[in-house]
């Protein structure tokens, strides 16, 4: 029983260790980071923190990151779940294909797309805006959410619908009042990896914009300098950009645990 305990708990330190480790640097100076080894800083500063917390190109950083991913998840979420439900619901030609089809989306790397973008939203003057952003990572997150939600959608039974039209309900009432909480674990786990794959997006978010819409993980490319980077406020800008993350997983963990049970994640 001991070793069956002790093997969970040392994987899951194993795990934590390098967020131990960013966290720790974060309270350091970068003359600390490169002096040596120490487990604790030897001085606490709060001054990478303030210097985040009071520049605007550092936290204007993060508040854009927030805005495009939301919008991207927004938008997928709503473009699948009448994709999905087709899939799901009805049989027609090429069905299977064009299903395939939408998941190669996900197998080509954001560099194949990141020219063909930057000189379409150039040309119709979305460059450097959160919409243009958020559209592009539409390409790889509408396919993903719908192949997720046709997992859940697939476990509601048929009949659910026939009897709803039977008692007189219009689609969209069906859809949205017993439909949708039916598949409620779905749209959480759907918009939770649409979330995380469009906020460590870098490639298409760094090539799309410039300054108004920059993300934070361009920002922080602004640590280099000619003495070097600077490591601690680098870490710190790092451990903020896990909190969003680890916000959203509070909120949808029971529903990653049930994707994952149905085999769909």
């Amino acid at each position: 029983m001991r070793l069956k305990s002790l093997v969970p708990a040392l994987y899951i330190l194993f795990l934590m260790l390098p967020i131990y480790w960013l966290v720790a640097m974060s309270f350091k100076t970068t003359n600390e980071i490169l002096s040596g080894f120490s487990l604790f800083p030897q001085t606490w500063t709060f001054a990478n923190y303030r210097e985040i917390l009071t520049d605007p190109t550092w936290y204007w950083g993060y508040i854009n990151s927030i805005i495009y991913v939301s919008m991207n998840t927004v938008i997928s979420v709503l473009v699948a779940l009448p994709a999905a439900y087709a899939f799901s619901r009805y049989t027609f030609v090429g069905d299977k294909h064009l299903f395939f089809w939408l998941l190669t989306n996900r197998m080509a790397p954001a560099a194949v797309f990141a020219l063909p973008f930057f000189q379409l939203y150039s040309a119709v003057g979305l460059f450097d805006t959160h919409i243009a952003v958020a559209l592009a990572h539409c390409l790889f997150n509408i396919p993903l959410a719908v192949w997720i939600l046709e997992g859940f959608m697939s476990g509601v039974p048929k009949e659910l619908d026939e009897t709803a039209y039977v008692d007189g309900y219009s689609f969209p009432r069906f859809f949205v009042t017993i439909f949708l909480p039916a598949i409620k674990s779905g749209v959480g786990v759907a918009a939770f990896f649409c979330f995380m794959f469009s906020w460590v997006e870098l490639l298409l978010a760094k090539t799309l914009t410039a300054v108004e819409a920059k993300p934070i993980a361009a920002v922080m490319t602004r640590t280099a300098s000619s003495a070097g980077y600077e490591l601690g406020l680098l870490a710190a800008a790092g451990t903020l950009t896990i909190i969003p993350g680890a916000i959203v997983i509070y909120f949808v963990r029971n529903y990653i645990a049930k994707g994952f049970a149905l085999g769909r994640v």
